[in-house]
């Protein structure tokens, strides 16, 4: 047997090892390749903007009244002012028809004030602000009512009208109704534009919402400097009218 047959001989088990592991490596990769395309589908998806606005009358106004005492000589002198004073507004809102769960005090300060003279600084006397949110009801039967209380509080020593922010008690009702009516927009676009690209649409994969206009998200307000002391006033004219609850609702869909 010559040198080369011996040579041959030997090499033809390791060729065919390689041989047998590049097969079974291949046959790994293609595997591992099926397996993840079968797992790891591709997701193509669209999404759509619906909107859905709802119309609706405010039944709540929120009024938020204050009472500014300017520089008392001493601060137990400032605070009583603005107490007596708050007492007196209170008892007046109570007579107008407010419940006592419907005030709710939101701000109360003493602060001392300073006059500047030649660039001294003197001590001028104390400060004293409370202001209180008054919730009314039922504005939707008697909308002359939120003019009611402007009035009476004024007359009874308010000198801050501070806002007037309308509100309207079934909210989340009206707004899951917006809901409702943004996702079916959606879906009508959605379609539309499915058939214009000549695709199918498969299920909805998620959804996300934004809202655009809500009590709470863009109130109406009726704001006022510093008025008098009270006791002139005459009850305004403060028409709300409709208002809008506007959602807008992002849907995705998995295109087929």
């Amino acid at each position: 047997m010559d040198k080369n047959q011996v040579c041959c001989g030997h090499q033809t088990p390791k060729i065919i090892l390689m041989i047998i592991g590049m097969v079974l490596l291949a046959g790994i990769v293609t595997i591992a390749i099926l397996r993840h395309r079968i797992v790891n589908q591709p997701q193509y998806q669209v999404s759509v903007v619906g909107q859905g606005k709802i119309s609706y009358q405010p039944d709540v106004a929120n009024i938020t009244v204050g009472i500014q005492i300017d520089k008392m000589a001493k601060a137990d002198e400032a605070l009583k002012q603005l107490n007596d004073k708050m007492n007196g507004i209170v008892n007046a809102l109570k007579a107008a028809g407010i419940k006592d769960e419907d005030l709710k005090t939101q701000n109360y300060s003493l602060f001392p004030q300073y006059d500047y003279i030649n660039n001294v600084s003197t001590s001028s006397g104390y400060s004293a602000n409370e202001q209180l949110i008054v919730k009314v009801n039922n504005i939707k039967t008697d909308p002359s009512l939120v003019g009611k209380v402007v009035e009476a509080a004024s007359k009874a020593g308010a000198n801050q009208i501070v806002g007037i922010s309308y509100d309207v008690s079934n909210l989340e009702e009206l707004k899951q109704q917006a809901r409702i009516k943004g996702i079916s927009d959606a879906k009508t676009k959605a379609s539309v534009l499915a058939r214009a690209a000549s695709v199918r649409l498969g299920d909805i994969v998620g959804w996300w919402e934004n809202v655009i206009q809500a009590p709470g998200v863009n109130s109406t307000y009726y704001d006022s400097a510093k008025g008098g002391m009270g006791g002139g006033a005459v009850a305004p004219s403060l028409p709300n009218g409709n208002q809008d609850i506007i959602i807008e609702i992002n849907v995705s869909y998995r295109i087929k």
